[in-house]
């Protein structure tokens, strides 16, 4: 009998059963978390660590460009500033620069809680009471 990893089975119900919101969420996570993994190996001299996790950040960067409907200008304005992370994440592999992973990884912050607050369900703005004439 097989033991499966319990971890493992929750994220593949998590990604399976979340809205298109949630998987963009999702993909910004995985891009934070392997910007870390890239930092902290470069932090401790680890090249190839480093490349690893990078490239696949830059993978996840690629998939969210693929996915774009770029007929509309947020779609447009999204893809090139997902253009630029990219860009971002190539050049701190290839140069090993911290300071690059840094704005990456602020840039990414700041759209994973854009799409937060966008999820946000929004609460119907308040009604004064009607006035009974009398």
């Amino acid at each position: 009998m097989a033991v499966t990893n319990p971890f493992a089975h929750y994220q593949q119900n998590a990604v399976l059963n979340a809205g298109p919101g949630q998987l963009v969420l999702m993909l910004f996570n995985g891009i934070l978390r392997f910007v870390k993994q890239a930092d902290l190996a470069l932090e401790n001299g680890d090249l190839p660590r480093a490349h690893n996790a990078l490239v696949r950040a830059q993978d996840i960067v690629s998939y969210l460009r693929e996915t774009l409907n770029t007929d509309f200008k947020i779609g447009q304005d999204l893809d090139a500033l997902y253009d630029y992370i990219y860009n971002r994440l190539v050049q701190a592999n290839l140069k090993k620069e911290r300071e690059m992973l840094a704005e990456v990884d602020r840039m990414v912050r700041e759209l994973k809680e854009a799409w937060s607050q966008a999820l946000k369900p929004r609460s119907a703005p308040e009604q004064e009471p009607a006035k009974r004439e009398g």
